[in-house]
């Protein structure tokens, strides 16, 4: 890809017949998005040529709350578009949106794409892909795990690769959404750098630390990555809220048999003093930042980037300690299984201004040179292409500050789990050998995220409810004040679900499990 500007994406429109023909199909509730003649909207560009569409980030957490950045500059060079963007507030607040009907052009979310795959409130890409670029080519496999029941697909989710995809491009390593812990480098030689080959070596080395420095958090842990780690290391396929597979049938994941092992250990990490009891209950994802990089704590619980990040900051802060990984799989047991169809996907709603723009935006996202423009940065400013198959990287992509500032990244509205993966691999970084770590024992199960409940289902109800339930009693059991108590919790929650219909819902996940699989065979 050349680094020179390229032509600016097209985005002229089409015949109004073929527009008419396009609102129709799309059905009545895009009535409020059709002009007076019944030609598809569109949006008046400035005197530069550009057209402004608005976008909800459906993330309270988004680093980036604006369209700036060269980044941004440089896609709207290539498409003509930029973006009014807001960011969410809280989880609520899109559920509201979407009751209340006050949609912008686009949403971008995680957690509301069944909410959003709706005829009432966004356009089918499909159609808009017929009708406006047909040129816009996306593989069946993408396209199937995002069929809904009506026959149409509203997204395509990012950050999604099938194991073939990832097998053939080796320095294709996975992203920052994996699990990891990061101990102090000194601390461990001071303690003569015991081997770490199992969750329980790593429960004696947190008591020695402890031991050596009592007042020292032994392990404080993000709020949102509290047990992804540990349920690896004992072998759990899935979080809590998930399904795994033995034997061609599924189950959730709360009666895999490993997972009451699981909680045993999270309970006598709690119960030996190792963890803080205040951690389950942390709504500020900066304090364990705070522990780790002000001298207040051993192990620091967060994502493979761990490492990287808190040493940079440290020695931005002029401190002598850095932090080292521990290995992605401490022993045999460990199990990482990838069931994800991908994380958050675009939406062209109802509401939108412009739906031919709208999705020739997404095509060119969809490109090559869009996803490495959005993953990589700007060509010969922030990377090269190296022959061997990844970018060279001019800047360190755990530099979140930099990262942030040139939008690097977070314009992953349309991209895929290899090109997202290249973007980690930066040779001799920690986070770079903890994902080649875990590379080499993921195995890929997406057939698994294929069971999702549709929404207004009574699956999806008994879901929720079963959910909300674990989240609630899950702490009770990290919580408990003995192992016994733990088990007991343990033993209750699953009594619990099961009153509430778990069995249902695993027979109904069944059904849908053996005639989605098919799919990846």
């Amino acid at each position: 890809m050349s680094a020179k500007k390229s032509k600016r994406f097209s985005l002229l429109p089409v015949t109004g017949l073929l527009a008419v023909s396009l609102l129709s199909a799309c059905g009545s509730g895009g009535g409020e998005s059709q002009g007076a003649s019944g030609d598809a909207p569109k949006v008046e560009a400035d005197a530069n040529g550009v057209k402004e569409l608005s976008i909800f980030i459906d993330a309270p957490w988004y680093p980036v709350r604006e369209w700036k950045g060269s980044v941004a500059d440089e896609i709207t060079e290539k498409t003509g578009i930029k973006l009014n963007v807001t960011v969410a507030t809280d989880d609520k607040q899109l559920p509201l949106m979407i009751s209340s009907g006050d949609l912008p052009d686009l949403v971008f979310t995680y957690s509301n794409i069944d909410r959003m795959s709706d005829s009432k409130l966004s356009y089918p890409w499909n159609e808009l892909i017929e009708q406006y670029a047909p040129d816009f080519k996306i593989d069946k496999t993408r396209i199937a795990i995002h069929t809904m029941d009506d026959g149409n697909f509203y997204t395509v989710r990012n950050s999604f690769a099938t194991q073939e995809e990832m097998a053939e491009n080796k320095y294709a390593i996975g992203s920052d959404g994996n699990p990891g812990i990061a101990v102090r480098e000194d601390i461990m030689e001071e303690l003569g750098s015991p081997a770490i080959q199992s969750p329980e070596d790593f429960m004696k080395v947190l008591g020695m630390a402890k031991s050596k420095y009592p007042d020292m958090v032994p392990l404080i842990m993000d709020k949102d990555w509290l047990e992804q780690y540990f349920l690896q290391q004992f072998g759990v396929e899935a979080l809590l809220d998930g399904w795994y597979e033995k034997d061609g049938k599924v189950d959730y994941a709360i009666r895999q048999p490993e997972m009451l092992e699981f909680f045993k250990f999270m309970n006598a990490l709690y119960r030996n003093g190792y963890i803080l009891g205040e951690n389950f209950a942390y709504t500020n994802d900066q304090i364990d930042d705070q522990y780790a990089t002000s001298g207040k704590a051993f192990a620091h619980s967060h994502t493979v980037s761990v490492a990287d990040t808190d040493n940079i900051k440290l020695k931005n802060s002029g401190q002598s300690y850095a932090f080292k990984m521990l290995p992605s799989a401490l022993s045999d047991r460990t199990k990482i299984v990838s069931t994800g169809l991908g994380f958050a996907g675009t939406f062209i709603t109802k509401k939108n201004k412009d739906p031919e723009a709208s999705i020739k935006f997404l095509q060119y996202l969809a490109s090559d040179e869009g996803k490495k423009l959005t993953m990589f940065g700007v060509e010969g400013e922030h990377w090269t292409w190296n022959d061997k198959g990844y970018p060279n990287l001019k800047y360190d992509p755990s530099d979140s500050d930099f990262i942030n500032a040139n939008g690097i990244k977070w314009w992953y509205l349309y991209n895929d789990g290899v090109t997202e993966g290249l973007q980690g691999y930066v040779e001799g970084t920690q986070k770079t050998k903890a994902l080649m770590e875990r590379k080499e024992v993921t195995v890929y199960k997406p057939q698994l995220g294929l069971i999702q409940t549709q929404p207004d289902s009574q699956q999806k109800t008994t879901k929720t409810k079963i959910d909300e339930m674990i989240k609630n009693e899950k702490v009770k059991i990290y919580l408990a004040k003995s192992e016994e108590e733990a088990v007991a919790n343990y033993e209750q929650m699953i009594k619990t679900a099961e009153s509430m219909g778990l069995n249902e819902l695993v027979d109904w996940a069944n059904g849908i499990y053996q005639e989605k699989k098919g799919l990846f065979e």
